[in-house]
């Protein structure tokens, strides 16, 4: 058997250089992938003269120590990542817009998906109305119509936070079935895309027909930058999600996968922000009493925002 002192002076700098890397303030996650493999090994390593210290006997500070150290080297290593501040200021000022626009050909195509079926659905309900009970129950239509026919009044004291709630959980399952059904090679997201798309469209041009055009658009104009726009996003995410698995370039679709989670996860972690940041405004903004000329202003300046973020957040300054 080696002796305590042999053995600590052998397998020390190791412990160390373990220690040094558990203490870096960004933590394992930063580092490049070289150095994680590195962490890994060295904590298979202190996993082992764990075994042997307590085996051999060795005094009880040192065995202390050595589990110590294999704990926090655990947790880095295979603990759920903490959510910080920081990494959610990173990611909404960074990683999600320059992720989105390096797929915006997804982007595009989902958008197109969405916005063509809804216009010529608003289109052809306002020229031809009965297009509309084609598509949607004519009670649901006459529903719609209603809820919009006494204009934008304000609701009664309570019921804001509780209808935007609902609109939290309406929107972001709009998303999720536009994202989530892209496993099946994005052709659920293409459906989901075209539907949702439709649907809209037609309860939009139905209750313009009914004479309100002018409540649901000024009721609309303010969440629709944010709602809208994420709904296409996340339809982008399933797109790209099932071209993974298609062009897999050699990787099995499995590897393909995770080597998009990554940017998928950047992608529709920003468009659920953007769906809470909708719901906000649908649940308190939007159906209050505000005049409307000021509500179409406000929804302008969103939309410029919504368009220049997307476009412009987290580029690089380039240095002459």
């Amino acid at each position: 058997m080696q002796a305590q002192d042999h053995f600590v002076a052998e397998r020390k700098p190791r412990w160390q250089e373990l220690d040094m890397m558990l203490g870096n303030a960004s933590g394992l996650h930063e580092l490049a992938p070289a150095g994680i493999s590195r962490a890994g090994s060295l904590y298979r390593s202190l996993c082992a003269d764990l075994m042997r210290a307590r085996s051999a006997g060795y005094e009880h500070d040192l065995v202390t120590y050595l589990d110590g150290l294999a704990a926090r080297a655990h947790n880095q290593l295979y603990g759920a990542r903490p959510l910080r501040l920081g990494g959610l200021v990173r990611l909404v000022t960074h990683e999600f817009p320059r992720t989105l626009r390096a797929q915006g050909r997804f982007f595009a195509i989902a958008s197109a998906l969405f916005v063509v079926p809804m216009v010529v659905a608003l289109i052809a309900v306002i020229i031809h109305p009965p297009f509309a009970t084609d598509i949607l129950p004519r009670s649901m239509l006459e529903a719609s119509a209603q809820s919009y026919a006494d204009g934008l009044e304000g609701r009664a004291s309570g019921t804001d936070a509780s209808m935007a709630g609902f609109y939290v959980n309406n929107n972001v399952g709009i998303a999720f079935r536009c994202f989530a059904t892209g496993i099946m090679f994005g052709l659920g997201s293409i459906f989901f895309l075209v539907y949702n798309g439709i649907v809209i469209g037609t309860i939009v041009g139905w209750v313009i027909v009914r004479g309100h055009g002018d409540n649901i658009l000024t009721f609309i104009c303010g969440h629709a930058p944010f709602e809208l726009t994420a709904i296409c996003i996340a339809g982008a995410a399933g797109l790209q999600m099932g071209y993974a698995l298609v062009r897999t370039n050699g990787l099995t679709r499995l590897g393909s996968l995770r080597a998009q989670a990554p940017a998928l996860g950047s992608i529709i972690s920003g468009a659920a922000l953007m769906l809470m940041i909708a719901a906000l405004i649908e649940g308190f903004w939007s159906p209050s009493g505000v005049a409307a000329p000021v509500k179409w202003v406000v929804a302008g300046v969103l939309t410029l925002l919504v368009a220049g973020y997307l476009a412009f957040a987290g580029r690089r300054r380039t240095r002459r």
